[in-house]
């Protein structure tokens, strides 16, 4: 198919979600060049593992997004250079504006001075805030409670905007919570400082950290923790791979949401990490965190409809064995 020769700029590429979509666009066939600041990523990961060219720069580096578009004819764009903390968002959102917002802005403009016209986005479920409804699906209403939710929302806006104007054509993925592991432990989670329960949990299990915190345990839900939609990393990635032949294929805009349909709440995945690991896991209960929605569950019927996508991972073992395997071989000594 000519789509495998397609030429795809990945940025973000040597991060958490990037990294396994750049997996999977190799195991496809597809070109890529990542171009990523490495405040997240790993150029470990990227030499030894991707093995595909990095260039080491920001989104908000106007001259050299130009001479990235000038050096090498690419075919499409896909974005996750974003910060996507959300309680650091909280706390210094000038920082999640002008990168996750403006830069983004710089990105397009560079593409549009390129014609470069197809471009999938990596977006977040935060842009809903609190569900009125669950499971949440795509014309929910979206009032995002956290600045991280809100910088995503305005871009989407902004994909809109280009899209009528300029003839964008875009896929935009909303996902719940990203999770687990490449399944051979070759990629997988690893932040500095690491913000996500999953790898949290998973390393108090091999004794990285003394204890995991549960930050609130009265809300309105079974176990009064908080509820979750655990999304494998691989299906996001496979997702991602199908939202850029979708528009390869003159796919037109559209955005869809992407989760596992099943909510798991904080309790129940310390349980299944203690199931999995076989390691004693101390868990310390703390008050609630502002910004923190008490249940977030996702209907990804449009994605399976439209896309074809069909989750492979969908239990909530699978998840934390996958990801136990990667920071096993990332972090035991």
């Amino acid at each position: 198919m000519s789509q495998t020769k397609a030429k795809i700029l990945v940025t973000g590429g040597a991060g958490y979600i990037g990294s396994h979509v750049v997996w999977a666009l190799l195991k496809e066939g597809y070109e890529v060049i990542i171009l990523d600041n490495l405040i997240y990523g790993h150029r470990d990961l990227v030499e030894n593992i991707l093995k595909v060219e990095l260039v080491v720069g920001d989104i908000g580096d106007r001259s050299l997004l130009d001479n990235l578009f000038t050096q090498y004819s690419i075919d499409a764009v896909m974005h996750f250079a974003a910060f996507a903390y959300v309680g650091e968002s909280i706390k210094y959102p000038h920082k999640y504006y002008r990168n996750n917002i403006a830069h983004t802005l710089i990105l397009l403009e560079a593409m549009r001075n390129a014609s470069v016209n197809k471009l999938v986005f990596s977006s977040t479920c935060a842009t809903y805030g609190v569900a009125q409804s669950v499971p949440i699906t795509e014309d929910h209403p979206q009032k995002p409670i956290n600045p991280y939710g809100a910088s995503k929302l305005m871009v989407e806006r902004i994909l809109e905007d280009f899209s009528r104007a300029y003839d964008l054509n875009y896929v935009c993925f909303r996902y719940f919570n990203a999770a687990g592991a490449h399944p051979d432990g070759l990629l997988g989670e690893d932040h500095t400082p690491e913000p996500h329960l999953i790898p949290l949990v998973l390393l108090t299990a091999l004794g990285k950290r003394e204890f995991i915190s549960i930050f609130g345990t009265d809300y309105p839900t079974p176990d009064g923790t908080c509820i979750r939609d655990y999304l494998h990393v691989m299906d996001i990635a496979q997702a991602h791979l199908l939202g850029l032949e979708y528009l390869l294929d003159n796919g037109t805009s559209d955005i869809f949401n992407l989760g596992n349909g099943n909510g798991f709440s904080i309790q129940q995945v310390i349980d299944t990490a203690l199931k999995v690991t076989k390691k004693p896991i101390l868990v310390k209960e703390s008050d609630r965190r502002l910004g923190d929605p008490p249940i977030l569950v996702g209907s990804s019927e449009k994605a399976r409809k439209i896309l074809g996508w069909q989750p492979q991972y969908t239990t909530l073992e699978d998840i934390l064995t996958h990801a136990w395997h990667w920071h096993k071989n990332r972090h035991q000594t």
